[in-house]
């Protein structure tokens, strides 16, 4: 998408340049109202924001985009997501107000595709070494965060923290030390990412979230089973999946703003 395509002309003497209209998306104009009511101080720090089904019911739009618009913002540092709690504003600097919410999005886009990229890379490699090395203790924790996800529909921060310790518990059972390493070294990135991707995408879909849990089993048992083939192929498959479906909702949400 070009953003800012100049034309140039003449009219009547005059030298003019106009520059094309990018409509906004839907997500967008959810953003911006509710950075507005945080700019007029309607929107308090501390203040607890409804859920995302009720802000769609407010502003009457789909959840997808109240989910994108909450992403942005927290991309921002304006809102911040409690454990059990819901979504409240955050302490601001003034000048974080001021920031292009578009160009905020853009990079956390950029981010999460960039990420997924190397987890990729660093995942595929991780899980194969991990079926042919995996220990029994190493099962046990697996299979413990598989289940925290599976109960934890519904519950966003807990979704999160159970999907992210389930991908570290599988680098720590490839028992390699220095791809723990690097994966720890990006791992607060890697739990950002999947907050934002299930943010965007996966709560409220109650069919992509058994998509995801089954997704998870089948790395699971590969490892268990020892299959390093069918693990690593399993992993390409899940992180590609959640590509095509980050893909999927932003073709959607630009269909709903025709």
């Amino acid at each position: 998408m070009k953003l800012c395509l100049v034309w140039r002309g003449c009219w009547g003497g005059v030298f003019l340049e106009y520059k094309s209209i990018r409509p906004k998306k839907i997500y967008e104009e959810v953003s911006e109202a509710i950075l507005s009511m945080i700019k007029d101080g309607t929107l308090k720090p501390g203040d607890k924001l409804l859920p995302v089904h009720q802000l769609a019911e407010e502003f009457q739009v789909g959840r997808s985009a109240v989910r994108e618009a909450l992403s942005a913002l927290r991309a921002m540092g304006l809102i911040e997501m409690r454990q059990g709690e819901g979504t409240y504003v955050k302490s601001f600097e003034a000048s974080a107000v001021t920031s292009s919410l578009h160009t905020a999005m853009l990079m956390k886009q950029e981010d999460i595709a960039n990420l997924l990229e190397v987890r990729k890379v660093l995942e595929a490699g991780a899980v194969r070494a991990a079926a042919l090395r995996r220990t029994d203790d190493d099962i046990a924790e697996m299979e413990r965060w598989l289940k925290e996800m599976k109960s934890a529909v519904g519950d966003e921060s807990a979704g999160e923290e159970a999907d992210f310790r389930f991908h570290m518990a599988i680098a720590k059972a490839s028992h390699n030390a220095i791809l723990l390493e690097l994966m720890n070294h990006v791992s607060g990135m890697i739990a950002e990412t999947i907050g934002e991707t299930r943010h965007i995408v996966l709560y409220g879909e109650q069919t992509t979230t058994e998509t995801l849990a089954e997704e998870h089993r089948e790395i699971f048992d590969a490892v268990v089973n020892q299959m390093p083939d069918k693990a690593q192929q399993s992993m390409f498959d899940h992180l590609t999946g959640v590509e095509n479906m980050l893909e999927f909702m932003r073709e959607k949400e630009n269909e709903e703003k025709l």
